[in-house]
């Protein structure tokens, strides 16, 4: 009997993904649940992951004339009510404010002094920013507005999991407006494409881009676009979206603005989020059994360094080496940011090497006093285990090009297992064994993407998401038309779309 391998993490991925992922984030103390219901409380390694998420992304979006601006948290109900599809999209996951003091009562604190309106904390902020943007744009001249805002927001979720699916979530939203169709179009797609360099080039993570199907797109929107992610459960990943919103918010909230011929007319406008569930995705794409695995240019720390002796008389020379050597990393700067580096010199024995393979840095160094006589340190890589003695001088120049191979490693790793367990399908039997467990109702990784012709109907659609869970996730920009048969009623395809069972 093949002797089973010990892991840091259990259960192992095969054995219970939904509950892997939660070992993970807890053993690499990322995040925890909060008091409040489907709320997180995010740790100092988790969040500075997202830290670097927006300075990333910040920057990228800068870089084409966006600027920042924060909006209210509450947004005035008759404000939601101005676009019918919008509140009627969002309208079970609304947290409302009815009151605005707390008093006394018999067996506690009550709510007192009702709202002459009440008050929706934000879900997403397009009617409150179009209030905005009426006010703001009244010329050509004033367009186009380029905004984004990094803020919270709220909606009430029945079924919560850390960063993936929470009540509240930070993300950013940007809110465009232009004076012509075409330009909000370019917008979207610019914007859809920012994205998609992120993702792939710093959270090593590769997407399609594509359109959403009609019931999948935004609530009022008259597109929307999105980049489609694969986890190692082969479930889909929805990890950005940009929307083309056409006049329809401009017309409810009044976006107005006066052209070079001096006709009114009402702007076009986009809008376009990413959240901490991007830390989610990151998590289920690169962890393994015995933990986090980080892409470096993400990740909350570079390198740690571990000082070991067992003498005490060797303790002075070790922490005076590794002292010298984190000054010196930390005069680099990798992708232009700082190299930071962590120094762990807690007395745990081999709990602590344990500790960071299971936060995910993507290099850990440890000094002894041997190392020390050949000047020398000893480093092993998180990705791939390899453990190897490296002269601390050529460690220290070739540190940035060490964590760039991780990087690429990761990326090539999980666009590999995406062409694995992507399937081209045309036959609605096969489609249905592919997506259907051979175990029902235990833990079991199953299923993929499949790349299958679709007629269009809204029914089809219905049907494969009625019959195996599983949706549209887009339809590709790189698909090429087809004049097959739909996968599932068999009539005539116009285009090739891209099914999973999705987060």
């Amino acid at each position: 009997m093949t002797k089973k391998p010990k892991t840091a993490i259990s259960p192992t991925r095969n054995e219970d993904y939904p509950e892997w992922y939660q070992q993970v984030i807890r053993a690499a103390d990322m995040a925890e649940k909060s008091p409040v219901r489907g709320c997180m409380v995010i740790k100092p390694w988790g969040y500075a992951i997202w830290e670097n998420i927006v300075r990333g992304l910040d920057d990228l979006f800068r870089a084409t004339g966006v600027k920042n601006a924060y909006f209210p948290l509450f947004i005035p109900l008759s404000f939601l009510e101005k676009e019918a599809e919008h509140v009627e999209g969002f309208a079970k996951e609304c947290a409302v404010v009815s009151h605005h003091r707390l008093e006394q009562g018999e067996n506690g604190l009550v709510p007192a002094g009702p709202l002459q309106e009440p008050l929706v904390v934000r879900p997403t902020s397009e009617t409150i920013i179009g209030d905005a943007f009426s006010k703001w744009i009244t010329s050509y001249r004033d367009l186009p507005l380029l905004i984004n805002q990094w803020a919270n927001v709220v909606r009430w979720e029945m079924r919560t999991r850390i960063f993936l699916r929470t009540s509240e979530f930070l993300w950013q939203e940007g809110h465009t407006a232009h004076a012509t169709e075409g330009e909000a179009e370019e917008r979207t797609r610019q914007m859809l494409d920012i994205y998609a360099q992120f993702v792939e080039e710093s959270l090593a993570i590769p997407v399609i881009k594509g359109v959403k199907s009609r019931s999948e797109t935004f609530p009022g929107a008259v597109q929307t676009q999105c980049i489609e992610a694969m986890m190692q459960d082969r479930k889909a990943l929805q990890a950005g979206t940009s929307h083309f919103l056409g006049q329809n918010f401009a017309r409810a909230s009044g976006i107005k603005f006066q052209t070079r011929e001096e006709k009114e007319e009402y702007a076009w406008t986009t809008s376009w989020g990413v959240s901490t569930r991007l830390i989610g995705g990151l998590i289920m794409t690169h962890s393994d059994d015995d933990g986090l695995v980080l892409p470096p240019r993400v990740a909350s720390a570079h390198v740690v360094l571990l000082p070991i002796y067992r003498k005490p008389d060797d303790q002075a020379a070790v922490m005076d080496y590794t002292e010298k050597l984190a000054r010196r990393l930390r005069a680099l700067r990798y992708h232009d940011r700082p190299l930071t580096v962590e120094m762990d010199t807690r007395e745990i024995g081999g709990a602590r090497g344990w500790e960071w393979v299971k936060k995910g840095i993507p290099l850990r160094v440890e000094i002894g006093p041997r190392d020390i006589r050949s000047n020398s340190v000893f480093v092993g890589r998180r990705d791939s285990g390899k453990k190897e003695s490296i002269s601390t001088d050529q460690f220290v120049a070739d540190i940035c090009g060490i964590l760039d191979e991780i990087q690429t490693n990761l990326f090539q790793k999980a666009l590999d297992f995406r062409q694995t367990h992507t399937k081209t399908l045309d036959d609605r039997d096969t489609l249905y064994d592919f997506f259907t467990p051979e175990n029902a109702g235990r833990p079991e990784i199953h299923g993929g993407f499949v790349q299958a012709p679709w007629c269009g109907s809204d029914q089809c659609e219905a049907v494969l998401k009625t019959d195996l869970s599983v949706t549209i996730r887009c339809i590709p920009f790189d698909s090429e038309p087809t004049t097959g048969s739909c996968i599932c009623c068999g009539s005539a395809a116009n285009q090739q779309v891209i099914l999973a069972k999705a987060y």
